[in-house]
């Protein structure tokens, strides 16, 4: 009787012992909006399996927008998401739990495009310009560089929104718009078909998070491990993508579906050198967002910006001296 006892416990124990490494393996929903090099960090995550090196099992989602990704955050169906802060303040503001702890691009990345016989940005004065959606990211930056350019988006111009980058270069051969804004590698596209690269919004530094990884502080405060692996493995990727630049640019080709060497090789300068090594959530790109909603939200208004980023994990991968390692600093 007590051997059968001990023979039954120690099946029992061997089941137990070759279904640890799945049942103990954490896992991670994780989803990301916008077919961009903003999001190549998650690329390199999911690439070079930089969630598995540290014992988790990620489940990678592309969803085609942002107000998706956040239903499905504020659902429970994911864990983080990567997108913009756009979708952030506006769901914070309405009383989500929303948070932003990696600022993975901290400025527009965009650039002006318009018909070639458009030479200065005075010009758009009386002019149509097409955006993806109203109250999008591109429709923030091209709002935000025309008011800082002289230009007033509400009256000076009209702004419609026409859909993705195929559907922008439609518009302005079309003539029913006569100017847009795309990031690289999308703009050396653009040249080739004859519009001009009219101004780089980067170069006017507005502070503005165009994407980071979102989470809620629920997860944040259940789940905190977690959240700190994922922080660690977009640092890892981020410097993945500034020291390996054919690498790099070999994903950019692969996921954008753009062969062009030139095109590519404009992105990966872009984006590498924006990428920041530590990347902060600081709450100046997140009051940027609030000012411009403040005329017509009293909540934008008096909220703060600081309750909308957590750089606690990004703070605790910085003091551990991972980054510098990292790097080697």
């Amino acid at each position: 009787m007590v051997k059968r006892s001990v023979v039954t416990i120690l099946s029992f124990v061997s089941i137990l012992a070759w279904l640890s490494p799945a049942t103990a393996q954490e896992r991670l929903r994780l989803a990301w909006a916008g077919f961009s090099p903003t999001n190549s960090p998650i690329w390199v995550i999911e690439d070079r399996k930089l969630m598995q090196k540290q014992g988790v099992t990620p489940e990678i989602i592309a969803i085609n927008a942002s107000p998706t990704v956040l239903q499905a955050l504020l659902a429970n169906e994911i864990d983080a998401a990567s997108i913009s802060v756009t979708t952030l303040t506006s769901s914070r503001l309405q009383g989500a739990d929303t948070v932003l702890i990696v600022g993975v691009v901290p400025t527009f990345v965009d650039h002006i495009i318009s018909l070639a016989s458009i030479t200065k940005v005075e010009q758009l004065k009386g002019k149509i310009g097409g955006v993806n959606r109203l109250g999008s990211t591109s429709d923030l930056g091209l709002r935000l560089a025309l008011r800082k350019l002289g230009v007033d988006p509400e009256n000076d111009v009209k702004i419609i929104p026409v859909g993705g980058n195929p559907e922008r270069f439609a518009a302005l051969s079309k003539g029913l718009t006569q100017f847009t804004i795309m990031p690289e590698p999308f703009l050396t596209q653009a040249e080739r078909l004859g519009f001009r690269n009219l101004y780089n919004v980067s170069e006017l530094n507005i502070p503005f998070w165009w994407n980071g990884i979102l989470t809620r502080d629920s997860i944040i405060k259940n789940q905190r491990p977690l959240m700190l692996k994922l922080a660690r493995a977009m640092v890892e990727a981020i410097h993945i993508i500034k020291t390996e630049k054919d690498y790099a640019i070999r994903l950019f080709k692969k996921n954008l579906g753009v062969s062009d060497p030139e095109g590519l090789e404009r992105a990966y300068k872009d984006y590498s050198n924006i990428f920041p090594e530590a990347p902060y959530p600081t709450p100046d790109g997140v009051k940027t967002m609030l000012d411009d909603l403040a005329p017509k939200n009293p909540k934008a208004r008096s909220a703060d910006p600081k309750a909308f980023v957590d750089p606690s994990l990004i703070h605790e991968l910085d003091s551990s001296g991972f980054i510098k390692q990292l790097y080697r600093k």
